[in-house]
């Protein structure tokens, strides 16, 4: 059955859709991008994206789409008639179509198109055993907290992790570890949960920043500060989160077990928080 898009103030069948050739987003990767959970037929997180999106637009100086003010209603629409129970709505703004030059054009309008992806995000195979993870150089430019879709290194880097019979990648630059190549890193040790703190290094994650209020409301130990590959192989647990993953354990890193290899308990016990937490929240 072929899914409803939505592109440009209109709902298409994914067949119909278009974008120019001369669309920025295509020719210069002048755009971002946001992706929204939906967990039982509802958005999860929606305000905090929002708000991510409309800080990335300011930081590029660029337009809001003419439908920004109805994003939620879009959002909800898309996920209707398709049908979405699990899953996500991704959204992507470009800077518009224009000759291409790589100065930015003025008086365009933006191109915004969103679609919906059906995935099972609860009971899956890699939440019941974690993930591995293997360390590569973090070779991507310096604003890390714009969510764009500059995302071929990411890609590389799940490609590397894939070749070397892992599941993802975590990046490390002056040996510190950045975060995964689409989502924050975390280590536990001695039930102390430790995180790289925020800067241009890492995307400010809504699920990091979720994760961490409810680690704080359940009296666990936070440290947001920088940590090495060898750290994180000598730590008791190790974890990641995003929109698409919530709280997955990782289990090994660069071939190295982590505690005894196996899901961990701080990061089992997170992940429940989360979604019962979500839930109440979802619209």
């Amino acid at each position: 059955m072929e899914r409803t898009v939505f592109v440009n103030g209109e709902y298409l069948p994914e067949s119909q859709a278009t974008v120019s050739i001369f669309d920025r987003g295509f020719l210069m990767a002048d755009a971002v991008y946001e992706v929204t959970s939906v967990l039982d037929g509802k958005l999860l997180e929606f305000a905090g994206h929002l708000k991510r999106l409309e800080r990335s637009l300011g930081e590029l100086q660029m337009a809001k789409p003419k439908d920004f003010d109805n994003l939620l209603e879009i959002h909800r629409e898309l996920v209707s008639r398709n049908g979405v129970d699990q899953g996500g709505v991704y959204l992507q703004i470009t800077r518009g179509v224009a000759d291409r030059d790589f100065a930015f054009p003025k008086n365009v309008e933006t191109t915004l198109v969103m679609f919906t992806q059906a995935k099972a995000i609860l009971d899956t195979d890699a939440v019941a055993n974690g993930i591995k993870v293997i360390s590569i150089d973090d070779l991507r430019w310096g604003r890390r907290d714009i969510k764009t879709t500059q995302l071929l290194y990411p890609s590389m880097g799940k490609m590397m992790a894939k070749a070397a019979g892992a599941d993802d990648a975590w990046l490390v630059e002056d040996g510190q570890v950045t975060e995964g190549t689409s989502n924050n890193a975390y280590i536990v040790k001695d039930g102390k949960i430790i995180t790289r703190q925020l800067s241009n290094d890492i995307l400010h994650g809504i699920t990091r920043a979720s994760v961490l209020r409810y680690a704080d409301e359940a009296q666990m130990k936070v440290e947001e500060r920088s940590f090495t590959i060898a750290e994180a192989q000598a730590a008791d647990e190790a974890f990641i989160t995003s929109a698409s993953t919530f709280v997955m354990p990782v289990v090994e890193i660069d071939g190295a077990a982590i505690g005894t290899g196996t899901p961990g308990t701080v990061a089992k016990r997170l992940r429940e928080i989360y979604i019962e937490e979500s839930r109440k929240k979802a619209i």
